[in-house]
């Protein structure tokens, strides 16, 4: 018993070496509070020099007084104020480390750490708030004003971590109705800008963090939704959602949430349709589904039992990106046909592809399939007429030198670069390139900088030459004897031009070649010359001219086809490419789905494997970047008709390495 005395004794001596107690202060006398007035006084209006004298013969007449700590951290703020924070720091950790107890010693430590971190002494500002959230009692105020610091501080140091964990102790801390709410907001741009992956991962894990953690999992499952880990996702998304119910980010859980599991749900019969059904392109869109429920046998005489689920897009690409998230959750469609125009076409392949679903496009947007793997397109682009007008000209007319006119206008812009590209790729030359301004009445500027008579300058000894020699000739010569404009003579060193404009345009170059003496070249254009304005506006001055299109309306083979004999029946209507295209979209579906594609995965791989497939008019295949590639047809004039080719050129590259028939 009484060695267990003297271990008690001890260790109360112990305790107290270590921890000393502070004297209580003083009660302070009239003349101590009058010069703290006065004090007060001179700050209140920045005469700080006063101020600071009279708090100096306060605090030197009555260090031990209950009010000089008051005193010493006043002074403290002026320096603060004069940016003095080393003075200001040793005057505030002096009432922390005085003999005299204070009842200001915590808000002492706060602007103790504060003047610290003012001058960068990062590390030792984290120490005194340490302090700080050790002490026994400490006011909410000065609790919250400590986290903001540390959250500072610790961002200064690079610790995003410890940064979070500070503003999480704000998003504890009841001061108003709305500071809680200030913070979590703060604390999840924190999440969102500051953590990297693996941060992010720790916080997901992590219950020290609360409710914050829902967030980081529901950034965590956006991570694995774009890395197409959809498991990982799933499982992300719904612990968030399970931690913060009511959270405002939740809503958002829940609908990637809902495309996970839809991801999982199909049904095989139903496909999804998204058009501009209203506005102008309406007509455009209502001619692709005539085309797909005869395809898919929606209509026609040999009924299916395939539905279409059908979204207007109008021109609005958030209202597309909605309509696949609608024909994928709620109506679980194993494939979306559509969009049209490129401003929604993106939109959709976006959304399709991020939800595994196969999207079939009819858009021209360059770069379309490059979105992903579950995008495909039936459409004839610009680079793939390009390619087989280029084909043609260089392979089969074994034509080498090439000159380019063309409109400044987007669209002879894009085919006039299409066209020098694939020339050069096919070995082809580009020897000259002249524009216009679009709606150009007057082609004579163009084409004599095209052939080199515009700037007779450049061919000064030549002009020269044949003006003396023309002036040799006259017989008699005054002032009203002017030699010709056209005194130089074209250079022609190439054997085709490439003009891709609309007949009302050609219809005027095509005479002022002639009167420029270029002829015996041939004349290439782009399908806006397949029209019957064609011979109507040129004549007989676009005899070897030469363009593609896919088909031709009134063609009699694709009027002995099963497609157009079946359109017509059913419809009593004339089909057209739109129609054409639509068709063998739905025909294609239907075939893929019925022999046994019955889910999205199997699906895109069937419709990657099309080799061979009886079209509207003619074979389809798909190429390695998921184009459908169909007969593209050469029309050249002959006699002041337009007549096609027989047999298709298409090269059709590129081509996919492997493919099952």
């Amino acid at each position: 018993m009484k060695s267990l005395l003297i271990f008690i004794l001890l260790s109360l001596l112990v305790s107290c070496a270590t921890k000393p107690q502070k004297i209580a202060p003083t009660k302070a006398p009239l003349k101590a509070h009058q010069l703290y007035k006065k004090a007060k006084k001179k700050e209140k209006r920045k005469k700080y020099v006063m101020a600071i004298k009279y708090l100096n013969q306060l605090i030197k007449k009555y260090p031990a007084s209950e009010i000089t700590d008051d005193a010493i951290i006043l002074k403290g703020h002026i320096f603060f104020k004069q940016k003095k924070y080393e003075k200001a720091y040793k005057e505030y950790i002096s009432v922390v480390n005085s003999d005299i107890h204070s009842p200001e010693e915590t808000n002492a430590l706060y602007y103790s750490a504060k003047s610290l971190s003012n001058i960068f002494r990062f590390n030792e500002a984290l120490g005194v708030t340490d302090q700080i959230l050790s002490a026994e009692h400490v006011e909410l105020s000065t609790l919250a004003n400590t986290h903001k610091l540390r959250y500072h501080l610790f961002s200064q140091l690079g610790d995003p971590l410890d940064a979070l964990r500070s503003l999480y102790e704000l998003t504890q801390i009841n001061l108003k109705t709305d500071f809680k709410k200030k913070y979590t907001l703060k604390a999840m741009e924190h999440i969102q800008s500051k953590l990297d992956q693996n941060q992010l991962v720790l916080v997901a894990n992590s219950s020290e963090f609360g409710i914050l953690r829902a967030y980081a999992l529901y950034k965590v499952g956006l991570y694995y939704f774009d890395l197409k880990e959809y498991s990982q996702a799933t499982d992300a998304f719904t612990d968030s959602i399970n931690i913060a119910p009511d959270a405002s980010f939740t809503e958002n859980a829940k609908e990637r949430l809902e495309q996970l599991l839809a991801r999982n749900k199909v049904n095989a019969t139903t496909i999804g349709v998204i058009l501009p059904l209203t506005g102008r392109y309406k007509s455009v869109a209502q001619k692709i589904l005539k085309g797909l429920q005869l395809g898919l046998g929606i209509y026609g005489n040999t009924r299916s039992n395939f539905t279409l689920s059908v979204m207007d897009s109008g021109q609005n690409p958030d209202v597309a990106r909605r309509a696949v998230t609608e024909l994928v959750a709620k109506d679980h469609v194993i494939a979306i046909v559509g969009s049209l125009l490129s401003k929604t076409s993106t939109a959709v392949a976006s959304k399709a592809d991020e939800l595994g679903v196969p999207n079939i496009s009819f858009s021209q947007k360059p770069g379309l399939t490059n979105i992903g793997e579950h995008v495909f397109r039936n459409a004839v682009t610009a680079e793939m007429q390009i390619r087989h007008l280029v084909n043609e000209a260089i392979h089969i007319r074994k034509l080498k030198k090439f000159a380019i006119l063309y409109p400044n206008d987007p669209y002879g812009v894009e085919y006039a670069n299409l066209f020098w590209d694939e020339v050069l790729a096919q070995g082809g030359e580009i020897v000259g390139a002249q524009k216009y301004p679009p709606k150009e009445t007057n082609f004579s500027g163009p084409l004599s900088r095209l052939v080199g008579t515009f700037y007779y300058e450049d061919r000064l000894s030549e002009y020269q030459f044949l003006l003396k020699d023309w002036y040799g000739k006259q017989k008699y010569l005054n002032s009203r004897v002017t030699p010709p404009d056209d005194l130089l003579p074209p250079v022609i060193d190439f054997q085709a031009l490439f003009i891709p404009d609309n007949t009302k345009a050609l219809g005027q170059i095509s005479p002022t070649l002639a009167y420029h003496d270029i002829d015996d070249i041939h004349l290439m254009g782009t399908n806006l010359w397949n029209n019957k304005t064609f011979i109507q506006r040129s004549g007989k001055f676009v005899d070897q001219s030469f363009f593609m299109d896919v088909l031709l309306s009134k063609d009699k083979d694709f009027k002995k086809t099963e497609f157009y004999k079946l359109y017509k029946d059913t419809y009593n209507d004339t089909p057209s490419l739109f129609e054409a295209q639509a068709y063998d979209i739905g025909l294609i579906l239907q075939q893929l789905i019925v022999s046994g594609s019955q889910n999205r995965i199997d699906l895109s791989k069937s419709l990657n494997n099309i080799y061979q497939f009886n079209g509207s008019f003619g074979q389809l295949k798909v190429n390695n970047m998921r184009e459908i590639i169909r007969p593209l047809y050469t029309l050249e004039v002959k006699e002041g008709k337009i007549q096609k080719i027989l047999g298709a050129h298409s090269p059709n590259k590129p081509q996919k390495s492997k493919l099952s028939k």
